[in-house]
């Protein structure tokens, strides 16, 4: 299936890396390519394609890297993985790119990687944050407040992950029709992601990036939803690092609830609750959490340049499609 990356946001890079056990893993970069590096996880399903404001991200002197989990876009689907699987794939990741140290952004699905590694690779994370994040169904008051279609998930998740995949290619499958598919994810989206989600420029860009997505099928849609919805393997008491959380007090797809349940567990966190934002934060406050990783005003002129990142290593495999001069 061709990807549709050339008909969305400027990219710096658009490829795939070849990891050390063979897989490979699809990413695409944005921003300032000198700039101080600042690596995404996606939320589920989601791929690289799915990206805030590059303007804002080039003039901050951001090197945006989004990354791509087993069995989306690009990466190769990895069975029986787990959460603390990742921290390893982000690691070889980075040493392949050429990045010592960076910072983690995390929204929806991708929150709970961003805290897997916060625990298992705090040497190599310069900040953190999450964005809307999903927290243990477990937690108090998490699960009764979710949507009906992400409870079913998560149930599913727990209970029968066998069924998730044929129900999700059958019910929820953004190749079969992606209209439909966006219309049904989002029923619940409440003001202001409705007011983005009338934005064809916005709408063109999520609708491409369901699809990218899934372009191999169900399985890392899936295997994401039984992850998150099943004990994560580690303690959020645990993370030593510090993570800033962001969320909207309109947020009807991860409530209030995880993120009050994430601020009060992470010993070095802080959370901050936006008046009037809803799910797609990241998107609508971009340049304030990216200077939050940055330790810098949003209203501050950064200069760009080189931030002491590696240069790739020779034998890294790379592979690089619709690179901008």
């Amino acid at each position: 299936m061709p990807s549709a990356a050339k008909d969305l946001r400027p990219t710096i890079c658009d490829g795939h890396l070849q990891l050390r056990d063979g897989r490979t893993m699809g990413y695409a970069e944005y921003g300032e390519p000198a700039g101080r590096p600042v690596l995404q996880f996606h939320g589920t399903p989601s791929s690289r394609l799915l990206c805030p404001n590059p303007a804002i991200t080039a003039a901050l002197g951001v090197r945006h890297i989004i990354l791509e989990r087993p069995g989306f876009g690009l990466s190769d689907f990895r069975p029986g993985r787990t959460l603390l699987d990742w921290p390893d794939d982000v690691e070889d990741a980075a040493s392949l790119l050429g990045l010592e140290r960076f910072a983690l952004v995390g929204a929806s699905g991708g929150g709970p990687y961003v805290a897997a590694c916060a625990y298992k690779m705090p040497h190599r994370l310069t900040a953190a944050a999450i964005c809307g994040g999903m927290a243990p169904i477990d937690a108090p008051g998490v699960r009764a407040s979710l949507p009906p279609i992400r409870r079913t998930g998560a149930a599913l998740g727990r209970w029968a992950p066998w069924l998730l995949r044929p129900l999700l290619w059958l019910t929820q499958n953004p190749q079969r029709s992606p209209d439909r598919f966006l219309a049904r994810y989002t029923s619940h989206n409440l003001e202001p992601d409705r007011t983005l989600l009338a934005d064809p420029g916005f709408r063109t860009m999520l609708r491409a990036n369901y699809q990218e997505a899934t372009r191999q099928g169900m399985a890392g849609f899936a295997w994401d939803v039984r992850l998150v919805s099943k004990p994560w393997g580690f303690r959020l008491e645990d993370i030593a690092s510090p993570i800033h959380l962001w969320h909207g007090d309109r947020d009807a797809s991860t409530p209030r609830a995880m993120a009050e349940h994430m601020a009060r567990a992470i010993p070095n966190s802080r959370l901050r609750v936006l008046p009037n934002e809803g799910h797609f934060l990241l998107f609508t406050r971009w340049k304030e959490i990216l200077s939050s990783l940055l330790e810098v005003r949003p209203d501050s002129k950064v200069r760009t340049g080189q931030y002491g990142e590696k240069q790739p290593k020779k034998e890294a495999k790379i592979s690089h499609s619709d690179r901008i001069s």
